[in-house]
């Protein structure tokens, strides 16, 4: 049953472009483009590079995992729209102590929107909390909270302009058979869904809800392929006359049947992320990333919405750049969700902006690369190396080496090509220090680029923290230069 596939293998962590026009009841929004920002990568494009993207590819609006001061400031009297977010880890805090609630409104969204020329619309209140693999861990602080952040909003003057949401899996509700018109909310959580629910048409908030094909056909080997883009599969689900040929449609409305079922119908619906990812799976891959996102983004120009909620849809798509530095507990495709490399650099052409003048996306400018050198295996290195399967394994569990593996961008290397990938990887981590290209002597620094095909041997960014190792090295060389030369002229030191 394709419904029962998707709410049983949607998205485990978090993370949109936005197809807008919001419901006339929440606060005025206007039409544009959004996409979620994810931070987690170890060298971070600059805030500001980041919003110059966002403006150069004409995007409107923005969804964000936490409030981080930097972005924020960046983001200043940018005319984009913000969502901040509020992690899972503060619920609890925040569901016990109005006053920490008042702090956290007060330091995170009053100071920005007052001061700062931030213009923020939304807080979520926690990210996908009611996941089944948590357990229950944040059922009984996730509405506390989000009444406590209405409270403090409400106490500061920002309840009509700011509103909140908690951004939940598609897994909080389901269908007893293909057809959307059986849907309701889980069983277990059926009482605090619709408790949320409740809140959130009483203060004229909408509900956001992660909806991801992929996931379905990652965890349904049997999964017509079809059914997750948007190009009409032809054994398309007739729902008492409605025609459902695409699981994006058919997920989306088996929520507004459980939300009408229960008298919340015209409650407004955000989708909070939705996309394909590029690699680290035989299904993640550039083709299927253009062809689903394109025909989501044709969809949203289109204005059609759903059989069960005709015109614009609200979405944000999953998501802006990769991060190497995601948890890959779900799948090695966690870290390949970005439209853009982590460099922000595009990954394919997609058009996000409603105009024949534009084409394509537009990549990041003035971007600084660490120096063109790589880690690789010795030529001359032993393959039965007791060291050798070790210093791979650490490589990867320090690094990223979700590119390889069976239909991966770099899944056809050989046993060098894999081993030295590993190196590089976690050489291009540590900033290119000389000391993370050792492994036990069985690595090199070369500076022919072992790049082959789809297969790339990235060269990271240049961060805050390279630049220091960098300045670290050059001091250091400088520094034995000196005690070097004292040395051999016999002088005191």
């Amino acid at each position: 049953m394709f419904i029962m596939g998707l709410m049983g293998g949607a998205k485990f962590t978090t993370s949109c472009v936005v197809l807008l026009f919001m419901n006339t009841l929440l606060v005025g929004s206007v039409s544009g483009i959004g996409v979620n920002w994810g931070t987690q990568s170890t060298h971070p494009l600059s805030p500001s590079t980041v919003v110059k993207m966002l403006k150069d590819n004409g995007i409107q609006k923005v969804k964000l995992f936490d409030a981080d001061p930097s972005i924020l400031g960046a983001l200043k009297k940018s005319g984009i729209q913000v969502m901040v977010g509020i992690p899972n880890d503060m619920l609890y805090s925040l569901a016990n102590s109005v006053q920490a609630a008042e702090k956290w409104v007060s330091k995170n969204v009053s100071a920005h929107v007052s001061k700062g020329g931030v213009d923020i619309r939304y807080v979520a209140v926690g990210n996908e909390p009611f996941l089944s693999t948590y357990n229950g861990t944040f059922e009984a602080t996730t509405l506390p909270a989000l009444k406590n952040i209405q409270a403090a909003l409400t106490k500061s003057g920002l309840s009509n302009r700011v509103k909140v949401t908690v951004p939940l899996n598609a897994d909080v509700y389901q269908s007893s058979t293909e057809k959307p018109s059986d849907g309701d909310f889980r069983p277990d959580i059926n009482n605090v869904m619709l408790d949320i629910v409740k809140f959130l048409n009483d203060n004229g908030a909408p509900f956001t809800v992660n909806i991801y094909p992929f996931i379905s056909l990652y965890s349904d080997p049997n999964f017509p392929v079809d059914y997750a883009f948007f190009n009409g599969y032809q054994s398309s689900i007739n729902d008492n006359g409605r025609t459902y040929d695409n699981v994006f449609d058919a997920n989306h409305d088996t929520l507004v049947w459980a939300l009408q079922k229960h008298g919340f119908g015209s409650l407004p619906i955000i989708v909070g992320e939705i996309g394909w990812p590029t690699d680290g799976d035989r299904n993640a891959n550039i083709q299927y990333a253009q062809r689903f996102n394109q025909g989501f983004m044709s969809r949203y120009a289109s204005g059609k919405g759903t059989p069960m909620r005709q015109g614009p849809i609200d979405a944000y798509l999953f998501s802006l750049v990769d991060e190497d530095d995601k948890s890959i507990q779900p799948g090695n495709f966690e870290r390949h969700w970005g439209l853009f490399y982590f460099d922000g650099q595009p990954k394919y052409p997609v058009n996000l902006i409603r105009s024949s003048q534009h084409n394509g996306l537009v990549g990041a400018s003035g971007v600084d690369y660490l120096s063109k050198k790589w880690c690789v295996l010795k030529p001359s290195a032993n393959l039965n190396d007791d060291q050798l399967a070790p210093s791979v394994t650490y490589a990867c569990e320090n690094a990223d080496c979700t590119s390889l593996g069976y239909g991966t961008t770099c899944g056809n290397l050989d046993v060098q090509g894999n081993i030295s990938y590993a190196f590089n990887s976690y050489f291009q981590r540590n900033d290119q220090m000389d000391s993370a290209c050792k492994f036990s002597g069985l690595a090199m620094v070369t500076d022919k680029d072992p790049s082959g095909g789809s297969c790339k041997f990235r060269i990271m960014i240049q961060t805050n923290s390279a630049r220091l190792n960098e300045s670290v090295g050059y001091l250091r060389t400088v520094l034995f230069g000196f005690v070097t030369l004292l040395l051999l002229c016999n002088l005191p030191f």
